[in-house]
């Protein structure tokens, strides 16, 4: 089969690039999403998020007629969830609201011999639940859950794994991970991303997908708190993290990551949870590298808190700049960010004055108004405290500041 008509449910970090991947393919990509202003920015040939890149590939998309965005699904012959899949409350109880929503708003143009994907990173079993709720609002269509390979609809679950900052690059040359509800579903499936994926397309069920992209960024997140927990116990011995972690990696089967103030992002910081919530028994190694990891904001706060103290003098405020909110290098996504979080929490500290260095964000969240931006710092910024928590590319080329540093990714 060849697909001439596809959408893409969800028009953000993930949804966008691919879009415009399949479209630059000369395939006709109707892009769907409930922000009218990222609607209309897309319409107009222009990107609303930060991917090196994309800009270029959005707008000729746009011009040459091949991808078109609103905020109503049409008709098409395969779609793309990729919407956000968060957890709520204190139990990180995975939050599927997005996906309920995506799957009631497409079944309306269903048609027999549709193909249905669900990308967003998902909880064992969240493909299941779409392919149940799209059954309840479209009872005239047949689904793989009761009849198999003869259902009149496809699904399969495909998850993404890109690099932010090198999403156009990964989406092309990674290999893909395909998780049919039936074989058939797979099949499809794989020819549809053939279309512009040059890496090996993997065939597997459903829920053994699912698991597989958590259990990727559950792997790194426990390799990090490793980092975390180790740059800990070297800062207490006065040993230099960064050397260390250098040296024990000249060693041919150990690859320590690197360190920081935490796990931040829309993958790393939340997926270890879903598998904790569904094997809470289970995984203790797991939930102990997201509480490890969550600590070492704490930990970098104290820190802060520790050096504002020292230097606190009377009817004068403590200046202390922060080096980037974003949640890793070179982008501007703030989601799960722990740059973000230790910034709110020093802009609460009484005495204490801000200044955010953020070169990759045009405006900062709300939760840092009173905070000072700054986008360049070519010249210096004037703090008493220096505190680098993301090492943008900007910052690797400054010297090292005058007064207290507190360097969390080693670059000074």
């Amino acid at each position: 089969m060849q697909f001439k008509t596809i959408s893409m449910i969800g028009l953000g970090y993930i949804g966008l690039p691919t879009a415009a991947v399949f479209a630059s393919r000369k395939i006709k990509v109707i892009g769907v999403d409930v922000n009218q202003k990222a609607v209309d920015t897309i319409n107009r040939g222009e990107i609303h998020i930060v991917e090196p890149d994309l800009d270029m590939v959005v707008h000729a998309a746009v011009k040459e007629g091949y991808l078109r965005a609103t905020t109503t699904p049409e008709p098409a012959e395969a779609f793309l969830i990729a919407v956000p899949t968060p957890f709520k409350g204190e139990n990180h109880e995975p939050d599927l609201s997005y996906i309920e929503s995506a799957a009631k708003a497409i079944a309306p143009v269903l048609a027999k011999g549709n193909l249905v994907i669900l990308e967003s990173t998902s909880p064992v079993g969240a493909t299941e639940q779409m392919a149940e709720w799209l059954a309840e609002a479209r009872p005239d269509l047949t689904f793989p859950q009761t009849h198999g390979e003869e259902s009149d609809i496809r699904i399969a679950h495909c998850p993404e794994r890109v690099l932010p900052g090198h999403v156009l690059r990964e989406l092309v040359q990674n290999d893909r991970i395909i998780g049919g509800m039936t074989p058939k579903c797979s099949q499809l499936a794989c020819t549809l991303y053939k279309s512009f994926v040059e890496g090996e397309c993997v065939v597997t069920n459903a829920r053994t997908a699912e698991m597989c992209k958590l259990a990727e960024n559950s792997f790194r997140d426990v390799n990090i708190a490793f980092a975390n927990e180790l740059s800990i116990i070297c800062d207490k011995l006065d040993i230099d993290v960064w050397e260390l972690i250098k040296l024990a990696n000249r060693h041919p089967r150990v690859n320590i990551l690197q360190p920081g103030a935490g796990v931040g992002g829309h993958c790393i910081a939340v997926d270890p949870w879903f598998i904790v919530y569904g094997a809470p028994n289970e995984a203790k190694l797991i939930k102990q590298a997201r509480s490890s990891n969550d600590y070492k904001s704490e930990w970098v706060l104290n820190k802060i808190a520790d050096i504002v103290a020292e230097l606190r003098v009377p009817d004068r405020s403590i200046n202390v700049a922060i080096y980037g909110v974003a949640f890793k290098a070179n982008i501007d996504d703030c989601r799960q960010s722990p740059a973000l979080y230790i910034a709110e929490k020093v802009l609460e500290m009484p005495g204490v004055s801000l200044s955010i260095v953020e070169p990759n964000i045009g405006i900062l969240p709300e939760s840092l108004k009173s905070a000072r931006h700054l986008k360049y710092c070519d010249l210096g910024v004037d703090a008493d405290l220096h505190v680098l928590l993301v090492d943008h590319t900007s910052f690797k080329s400054m010297k090292r500041p005058g007064g207290r540093v507190i360097d969390m990714k080693g670059v000074w």
